[in-house]
């Protein structure tokens, strides 16, 4: 099944969540996908704050960054958010990025090592198993849950490179990749990750439709495509009208998204995506 989400952009002020997941709950939207990015706000908190306000929506915590968050206290509140809300978090956790890491004094010799057991053990907690591990980053000591999920949430590694998307591929439940990818990207990401059909690829993607979808590139694109290492022109968005939006996000979905996940720029985001849900 092909999903469709709407990420609460970083952006926006955080009192506008509750409005905006409420608004949401009331469409055909699959998810809702909330950040955590150094110095906006706690992605466990907003994940929390939307799930209670709405029925239906999936909610995505995208991205969790590994260094700042012990594995055992993140699968407590992973697990608290899945056992009160079952069937409706999906649960991304990164290597952060490093350059707000080292500001924070979270930098670790070995980000592979430790997305790979924060991962595992985050996992195989939230599965009511009793985790001891003495790991390269990770050390826990015959810890587990007192209240695991009866359903617990997928856990997906929020990655770019080859060797994170082969972590993820081996130890994840699914795969987040960042805005500014586009369908001809997707075959070789799949490839990298190199698992089966049941690991779910997430694709994030601007989303700019109206008056200003022609005019010049905004800074936060122009910042993810540093991010990318790509000329900012290459970045790929649903973009122009409604139906030119709508017709990118097919194309991810065929060339193998599972879930689309658009970030609407400009004053209007939900705007954007009625516009977007009625071309789709």
């Amino acid at each position: 099944m092909k999903r469709l989400g709407v990420m609460f952009d970083r952006d926006l002020p955080p009192e506008r969540l509750v409005p905006f997941a409420e608004a949401l709950d009331e469409t055909s939207v699959d998810d809702l996908w909330v950040v955590e990015d150094l110095g906006w706000t706690g992605g466990v908190s907003a994940a929390a704050t939307a799930l209670a306000v709405t029925s239906r929506l999936r909610v995505g915590i995208g991205i969790t960054p590994a260094p700042l968050r012990n594995p055992m206290l993140l699968a407590m509140e992973l697990g608290n958010l899945a056992r009160v809300h079952p069937g409706r978090l999906a649960a991304g956790i990164g290597h952060g990025v490093q350059g707000w890491m080292r500001q924070v004094g979270a930098a670790v010799p070995s980000p592979l090592a430790l997305l790979e057991e924060t991962i595992t053990s985050v996992s195989a907690l939230l599965r009511g198993e009793t985790v001891t591990l003495d790991g390269r980053a990770v050390h826990l000591d015959g810890v587990s849950l007192v209240h695991p999920p009866a359903e617990p949430p997928p856990v997906l590694a929020g990655v770019k490179g080859p060797r994170s998307l082969a972590l993820s591929g081996r130890v994840a439940q699914g795969t987040i990749v960042p805005e500014g990818l586009g369908p001809a990207d997707l075959p070789e990401i799949i490839s990298q990750i190199g698992a089966g059909p049941e690991h779910e690829l997430v694709v994030f993607t601007f989303l700019r439709v109206g008056a200003d979808a022609s005019g010049d590139i905004p800074p936060i694109v122009e910042g993810q495509a540093g991010f990318l290492g790509v000329a900012p022109e290459q970045v790929a968005m649903a973009s122009g009208t409604p139906e030119a939006a709508a017709e990118h996000v097919k194309e991810l979905w065929a060339a193998g998204a599972g879930t689309v996940t658009v970030r609407p720029i400009g004053d209007d985001p939900l705007g954007q995506v009625a516009a977007l849900l009625s071309a789709l």
